[in-house]
This record gives C-alpha cells, structure tokens and sequence, in this order.
C-alpha cells in the first residue's frame, strides 16, 4: 500500500516476504559437493582446451623425432588441467563467494529469488541473473549468468577472464521443499520462465 509522504507525492511501503512466495527449510552448499559439480561442469565444457598444451609440447618432434616431446607434451597437459582444476577448487577460498556456502533458506517468488541467512539478512537474485537450471537426481541446479565485465578490463585479460571463469551456482535439493506440492510450484515456475532445460 502506498502512502503519502510530506510533500504529497507517495513512497513505497517496505514490502514483506511475498504471501505467493514459496519457502523452504534451510540449506547449506558443502564446498566438496560444489567443486564435484563445478570441476564436472567445467571439463564438460573445456576438455578440448587440454590438447592445446599437449600439441604445443608435441611440434618439436615433428623436427627433432624423441620421446622427451611427448613426456614434454604430457607434462604441459597435466600442468595446465592442474592449474585449471585449482582455480575451480580455489574458489571455495575467494571472500566474495563465502555467502554460497553459508547455511539459508530460500524464498521463490515471481520476480526474485531471496537466500535468507536469517529473518534480518539475506541476499537477492532477480530471475534474470539465472542463465538456465538444470535438474539433477536429487534437486534442481540453478546457474547464474556470468557477470559483465568492467570496461576497464581489456584485450588478453578480458579474454582471460571471460574463458577462465568458475561456474556459480546456487544448489536446490528436493529435500528442502516443505511439501511436494511446493515443489511442483517450483518447477511450473521455472517452467514458465523457460529457465528448466
């Protein structure tokens, strides 16, 4: 409801936790369950970036025939899924992805999505942050979009940035659900943003 203000114009009241909103018990994301998916999603999609570094080491013995290119060439790959899979595994340490791994309870409306630590805190998604969902055996992952950008960042960086990123995620397991037929709510809502793949 809307109310006026001193100079006749109106202001918003603060708006509650919506009554169509479903909830949910609370639920916290164990860090080995998000590299086990994240590391899954990541060499799903970039396996062939490994042969890079195993041709590279590969082209000398085109000239000079030994055996060291190819040891050369397996070590170059074993460096670069290594240094790949650490990046994915080192973002369970980065402060700005800490609110992922805390314990919360969700709320799911028509226009956001709120991960409440407590009745007070609490962060926001709007629905157009995910890019897709996916629904898993046990639950449902929901993918963020990967951010914008900065325009400072530029050339060799941004290609860095943009090819090398850690997939966020926020994990909702069926478990969670208060009764199946929130659940179902969920799903149709999902259905309807054509989010569920």
């Amino acid at each position: 409801m809307q109310q006026p203000n001193q100079r006749g114009s109106y202001r918003q009241q603060q708006q509650g936790p919506s009554p169509m909103a479903i909830r949910t018990k609370k639920h916290q994301l164990d860090t080995n369950t998000y590299t086990r998916i994240a590391m899954g999603r990541v060499w799903r999609r970039e396996w062939w970036y490994a042969l890079i570094p195993f041709a590279v080491g590969l082209l000398p013995a085109i000239i000079w025939h030994s055996w060291w290119w190819l040891a050369l060439s397996v070590g170059l790959t074993l460096l670069y899924v290594l240094f790949r899979s650490a990046q994915v595994t080192g973002m369970t340490q980065v402060e700005q992805s800490k609110p992922l791994f805390e314990k919360m309870a969700y709320e799911f409306d028509n226009k956001q999505i709120v991960l409440r630590r407590n009745e007070k805190e609490g962060m926001r998604l709007t629905w157009d942050m995910i890019g897709e969902v996916k629904r898993e055996p046990a639950g449902y992952l929901l993918l963020l979009k990967t951010p914008e950008l900065p325009d400072e960042i530029k050339g060799f960086k941004r290609w860095m940035a943009r090819t090398f990123d850690a997939p966020i995620f926020v994990e909702v397991p069926d478990r969670i659900f208060n009764s199946g037929n929130d659940q179902k709510l969920f799903e149709a809502m999902l259905r309807r943003k054509s989010l569920l793949v």
